[in-house]
This record gives structure tokens, C-alpha cells and sequence, in this order.
């Protein structure tokens, strides 16, 4: 296996690496996250977005079984490619260039998605927009990982996804609104596309600001630029009066390199075979209750509007559930938390699927929401930390493409569970698929909450050693 060596420094000039772990948090940090939280906003804005429309779209073009279920999987597709090929991107040309691709493409497709003549047309600019979105929640995250210091990594990605879950009842709410309308004539399912894909044109002149990641500037050999930004971190730091500890001389410099069969060699394999049955199976609860939920009420009889409604309340519970998240993911260890997460989905899931009532249904569905986003910003943090700088984005987009894929596949096995089984075993099966995810991240995930990313990736063997046991060759 190719091992990565520190690159030669003088011991008086400390590493990139470790003068952006010192930091502490700036103004600029501040402006990251919530530029990258208002882009995550339109990914989940988009993932939403398909289940919302889908009672309205079914009637509007005469969809069958088979035509609403390619109508939900399109865009999910075009997310698994998008996020392996956008992912790489990340590694081999920067961050910032897969960012602006990603919203630019997003964008175009979601304007011609919103002109749709047919559901032809409808389902391939779906694909296409996908393609484009399907890799900024880990593009995102290996950025912030990149760029936030340890102490406050956990607690400022969950603020930008506290920003972005804010798109779920966001899309709940105006397609409760819209959808009767037909504003200056257009109709109303064709104006949440449009505010889309306007949204998002915003964001990627904002975004146009934000600096490169010196991490993995220093990891392409771009010293000179990666200097050129910490030094602009550190001065944003003086200049509020911020006091800045001494760089750790042990933080050796980011190595290059970005060969991404490494992540099946050790000793990074046990991480990505985790990472990968996680990401498979993880969509099943928290894409499939978001994707499938409007089916389920329409399944119980529940009109349109009715079921707008509900779905408007019931979705409240991911901006709610992001919010719960922020005084404990540095408190607990994220993978603790990401498996606790878990296993409250199971269980409010299997009550969901067995309830009853207008009120159950209500309070069980915003408990669901808001405990799958604690399990989901515990996540993403965790997947960016547990790589390295130059492979980071490769591992975390690659095997987050796998929960892509399983959502557009999803509909193919769940609609029909729910179509000849109804929702009680529909949930019983998502119910198990995060069991499993728990216990996968329980046994063979490290740990990550409060360690630097040096720390985190210093591993022999598949397993994570105490910093100073062995030669730092794996550099976050």
C-alpha cells in the first residue's frame, strides 16, 4: 500500500493542519457555515420536493404505479451519479469548484423541470438537476470538516444543517399553499420548482466568496495559497481580539496523493465497508419516511390538501430535530449519537406505521422527524472526519452516492410493501434496516467528538492508536 510521508518542514514552521486546529472561530468560519447551510437547504429542498408533489403530479399526468415510482427514484439516480463524480472532483480539483458545479447545474435543470410538457421531460431534468445536487451534503461536509476547528467541528455543521432542514417545511408549507393556486396563470407545482432553482442561482454567487480549503490546498501542493488563507483565517481572528493558542509542532504538514483504491486497502477498509452498509441502508429512514410519507396518508384516505397539511406540521420536526442536536453533538460521542438516533427512528417509525388517529399520526410523525435529524447531523460530521484531507471528499461522496442509489430504489421495493402490506409492515422493514446501522457504527466505527482530524485518521491496521504510539502517515 502506498503510504503517505509528511512533507519536509522546517520544526520552526508549523503545518497548515495544525495552525486551522488552533484557530478559533472567526467571522469567516461564521460565513461558511451559513453560506454551505444555505446551499444544503436546496439539496434538501430538492430530496423533499418529490415526495410533496407526488399525489399532485400522479393526477396532473396520469401516473400509474410504475410512472410515479420512476418519477421518485429519477432525481435520487441522478443524485448516486452526481455525488460519485462531483465527489472526486472535490479531491482532484478543490471544493470550491464542485460546489459551483454542482448548484450551476442544479440550477439550469430545475428551470427546464418547472417547464415541463410531459413527465418524459419532467423525469429526465429531474435526473439532470440530481446529478448536479447529489454530492453537496458531502462535498459540504468534507469542506467544514476541513475547515472548522475540533472543539467546534460537530456544533457548526449542525448549524449549517440547522440552516438547510429549515427546506423541509419550507416545502411542505408552500406546496400546502401553491398547489391549489395558479399564480400569474402558472401552476402552482410549477412555481416550487422555480423557486428552486432561483434560490439556488443565489447561493452560487454567494458561494463565489468563500475561500478554497487550505487543507487541501497544502494537499495539492499549493503552499502558497493554502498560506495565503490561513493567514486570512488568523487575521480575522486578531482582528476581533480572539486569542491564538501555539500551532501543535506534532500536527505534521497534509499529504498529497489522492489514489482512491486506498480506501479498500487498510488501513482505511474497515471505515469504508462501515461507511458503505451504513449509507445503504441508512436512506431507508430517513429518505424513505420524508419520500413515502405522502403516499402513506394517501393510502388512508387522507385528500391532497389534507395531506399538505399534515405532511407541513409533521416535517417541522427536522429544522426542530437539528435545533435538539446543537448542545450535545460535542457532548456525546458522535457515533453514540448516531446510533441513538437510530434506534429512536425504529421505534417512533414502527408507531407510526400502526397508528391511527389524526393526533398520532401528528405526534409520532414530528417525533420521527426530529429524532432522524439528530441521527443525521451526527452523521455527516462523522463521515468527514474519519478520512483524510485527500481523500475526504472521494470517501465520503463515494459511499454517500450508495444512499442515493438505495433511494431510487427504494420506491421499487417500499411502494409495493405499502400498496399490498400497507404501512405497519412497510415501517417494520425500515425499522430493521436502522437497527442494523446502528449496531454496524457501534462496532466497527472509531471514535471522533472532539479529536483533530490528525488524531482521527492516525490508524495502523484498521484500528484508531493513540497519537504519538506510532508515525504519523495518515494526516487529516
Amino acid at each position: 500500500m502506498k503510504q503517505d510521508q509528511a512533507t519536509p518542514r522546517a520544526a520552526s514552521v508549523p503545518s497548515v493542519a495544525a495552525r486551522m486546529d488552533r484557530l478559533p472561530i472567526t467571522p469567516l468560519h461564521v460565513k461558511a457555515t451559513i453560506v454551505i447551510g444555505l446551499g444544503l437547504f436546496f439539496d434538501i429542498y430538492e430530496i423533499f420536493l418529490s415526495g410533496t408533489l407526488s399525489t399532485v403530479l400522479k393526477g396532473k399526468f396520469g401516473l400509474g404505479g410504475t410512472g410515479l415510482t420512476w418519477l421518485l427514484a429519477s432525481s435520487f439516480l441522478g443524485m448516486f451519479l452526481g455525488a460519485v463524480t462531483i465527489g472526486r472532483i472535490a479531491d482532484r480539483l478543490g471544493r470550491r469548484r464542485a460546489f459551483l458545479l454542482s448548484l450551476g447545474i442544479y440550477s439550469v435543470f430545475t428551470v427546464l423541470a418547472a417547464l415541463s410538457p410531459n413527465v418524459a421531460f419532467l423525469v429526465i431534468c429531474r435526473f439532470i438537476a440530481g446529478f448536479g445536487i447529489g454530492a453537496e451534503p458531502p462535498v459540504s461536509d468534507a469542506y467544514l470538516g476541513d475547515l472548522l476547528p475540533p472543539k467546534k467541528r460537530g456544533f457548526f455543521t449542525s448549524i449549517a444543517y440547522t440552516v438547510s432542514f429549515v427546506g423541509v417545511p419550507v416545502v411542505g408549507f408552500l406546496g400546502h399553499w401553491l398547489v391549489p393556486l395558479q399564480p400569474l396563470g402558472v401552476e402552482g407545482w410549477r412555481w416550487l420548482f422555480l423557486f428552486g432553482a432561483l434560490g439556488a442561482l443565489i447561493i452560487f454567487v454567494l458561494r463565489t466568496g468563500l475561500p478554497e480549503s487550505p487543507r487541501w490546498l497544502a494537499s495539492a501542493g499549493r503552499d502558497a495559497e493554502a498560506e495565503a488563507i490561513v493567514e486570512r483565517f488568523e487575521r480575522a481572528a486578531q482582528e476581533r481580539g480572539l486569542e491564538l493558542s501555539p500551532p501543535s509542532p506534532e500536527t505534521p504538514a497534509t499529504t498529497g496523493g489522492s489514489d482512491a483504491s486506498e480506501l479498500f486497502k487498510a488501513p482505511y477498509a474497515r471505515r469504508t465497508w462501515m461507511m458503505v452498509v451504513f449509507q445503504f441502508l441508512q436512506t431507508w429512514g430517513y429518505y424513505g419516511f420524508g419520500t413515502l410519507v405522502p403516499s402513506v396518508l394517501a393510502a388512508r384516505g387522507f385528500d391532497i390538501v389534507t395531506s399538505l397539511g399534515f405532511l407541513s406540521v409533521i416535517f417541522i420536526g427536522y429544522p426542530a430535530g437539528s435545533l435538539i442536536s446543537l448542545p450535545i453533538i460535542e457532548r456525546i460521542e458522535r457515533k453514540q449519537l448516531v446510533c441513538g438516533g437510530a434506534i429512536a427512528m425504529a421505534v417512533f417509525g414502527i408507531a407510526f406505521g400502526l397508528s391511527g388517529s389524526e393526533a398520532a399520526i401528528l405526534v409520532l410523525g414530528f417525533c420521527y422527524t426530529a429524532a432522524s435529524n439528530v441521527f443525521s447531523n451526527a452523521y455527516h460530521v462523522y463521515q468527514a472526519e474519519i478520512f483524510p484531507t485527500r481523500l475526504r471528499a472521494t470517501a465520503a461522496s463515494g459511499t454517500y452516492s450508495l444512499s442515493r442509489l438505495s433511494s431510487g430504489l427504494m420506491p421499487f421495493i417500499l411502494l409495493p410493501l405499502l400498496e399490498h402490506h400497507g404501512s405497519g409492515l412497510l415501517f417494520t422493514v425500515v425499522a430493521a434496516a436502522m437497527v442494523v446501522v446502528a449496531v454496524n457504527v457501534l462496532v466497527f466505527g472509531p471514535r471522533a467528538t472532539g479529536r483533530t482530524l490528525t488524531d482521527v485518521n492516525l490508524v495502523q491496521g484498521d484500528r484508531t492508536v493513540a497519537p504519538g504510539s506510532v508515525a504519523k502517515e495518515a494526516i487529516g
